[in-house]
């Protein structure tokens, strides 16, 4: 967690979760082929770092992190369920 926290801001950690249920969301949904998922989590989560921080350099990096744990979040926790 401290690495989290060393790389991101506070206020943009609450953007992990929601991207986390979104992505749970979106591949439930027949109409979106699973590759496009990280593609589209990667937009929302520039979006709402924008949102909640600004438009700028440091807002759009923060975005672009929160996404990055949130899909990798994601593989952990399969590839922790999934094991061979």
């Amino acid at each position: 967690m401290e690495l989290l926290t060393e790389y991101l801001l506070e206020e943009a950690l609450i953007i992990i979760p929601v991207l986390f249920i979104l992505g749970k969301i979106i591949k439930d949904t027949p109409r979106f082929q699973d590759w496009i998922i990280p593609y589209m989590l990667l937009i929302v989560g520039v979006i709402l770092s924008f949102l909640m921080l600004g438009f700028d350099v440091h807002a759009f990096i923060q975005g672009v992190l929160v996404s990055g744990a949130a899909v990798f979040g994601n593989e952990l926790i399969k590839q922790a369920v999934e094991r061979d």
